[in-house]
This record gives C-alpha cells, structure tokens and sequence, in this order.
C-alpha cells in the first residue's frame, strides 16, 4: 500500500479547515453538525476525524491558524490592522453570515463566555496573538514611533479591550460605517507625538 505524502496530509488538513471555517462561521459551533461539516468540506466523517479528534478539537484548530494569521499580520502591521481586516471582511460578507476571522473570532468570543472546558483549552493557545502584539509595539517603540510614558504591557491590554470590544459590536449587528475613523483615533491614541498635534510617520 503506497504511503501517503506528507504534502498531500497538509493539503487534506487544509481542505477541511478552509471548509469548518465557512461551516462555522454560517451555522455557529452547535450548528456546524458533522453532516455540514461533510458538505462543506467535501469529505466524509472519517476522513475529517482522522485529522481531527473530534468537533471541538477541529474549531480548536481552526481558532489557532486564525490566531497564527492575525499573529503574522500583527508583526508586519500592526494589532489596528486586524481590527481593519475583521472589517473588510464584514463588509464583503454577503448576506448575514460572517467570513473568515471574523466568524471564527464571534464562535471563540461566545464560547469562552458560555464554556468553561473551552475557555481552560482556549487560555494554553490564546498567548500568541498577545506576544506578537507586545512584540510589535516594542520595536515600535524601540523605533521612536510608539508613545514611552505608558507600558507596552499597557499598551497591548488596551488594543485587545479594543479588539475584543470590535468583536462585541460587530456580534450584535451594529453599524460599522464610521468604526474606520474609531480605530484612526485607537491608531493616534498609541504613537508617540513630537509635540502637541503632530504625530511620527
């Protein structure tokens, strides 16, 4: 019996993740029964449960490479960038399903409120994002470009209130038309100024 490649396991491994996220993302994690998980990702049960222990395990993963790919785009631009994704991506959803990060963000926000087994699993995972962001704000400030009479510890609490509370309102439906301009003020809020009104490139 020929042996599986290892780049055939990673392309399988991706093709279930790419579909939970869309399946959670429309029907929640009650919703997301194995039979949709099945139609959307296009695999049978035991093909999605070789490469995941159970449902819970799946969303868990799916959480993480979301928090790797927020992680990546912390280091490069920023924790507001984020923000500004999750955004994007409510604007380009079609119909009252969310996309991408921002559904699997929503699940993860419901769950750590309503589950306290996911919230224990979800605390040994969740310190990336927090590193990244710390990281990203030291070189900034190490570059003159982040304000210094509050620390980075601080600095990264607040961004998360603010991301965590993004979270909250876009959950809820609300307007988000003008939440561009918020996160300008959350962006300014950080950087270090010259001197009063003018702010480092």
């Amino acid at each position: 019996m020929p042996r599986v490649s290892q780049d055939h396991l990673d392309a399988r491994r991706r093709q279930i993740l790419d579909g939970a996220r869309s399946c959670f993302a429309r029907f929640g994690y009650e919703g997301a029964t194995v039979r949709r998980l099945e139609e959307a990702t296009g695999l049978s049960r035991g093909a999605i449960f070789h490469h995941f222990r159970d449902k819970e395990t799946l969303f868990l993963a799916l959480a993480e490479d979301d928090a790797r790919r927020m992680a990546d785009v912390v280091a490069e631009q920023g924790l507001v960038q984020v923000m500004r994704n999750l955004l994007a991506e409510r604007a380009d959803t079609v119909g009252e399903h969310p996309a991408e990060w921002l559904g699997t963000r929503l699940e993860v926000s419901r769950r750590l409120r309503t589950d306290p087994d996911f919230r224990a699993r979800w605390a040994e995972r969740s310190e990336q994002l927090t590193a990244a962001t710390r990281a990203r704000l030291e070189r900034q400030r190490d570059a003159g470009k982040l304000r210094d009479d509050v620390d980075v510890t601080v600095l990264t609490a607040f961004l998360e209130l603010v991301l965590e509370g993004l979270v909250s309102h876009l959950a809820m439906g609300l307007p988000a038309d003008d939440l561009d301009v918020v996160l300008d003020l959350v962006e300014e809020s950080v950087r270090r100024h010259r001197r009063a009104g003018a702010v480092l490139d």
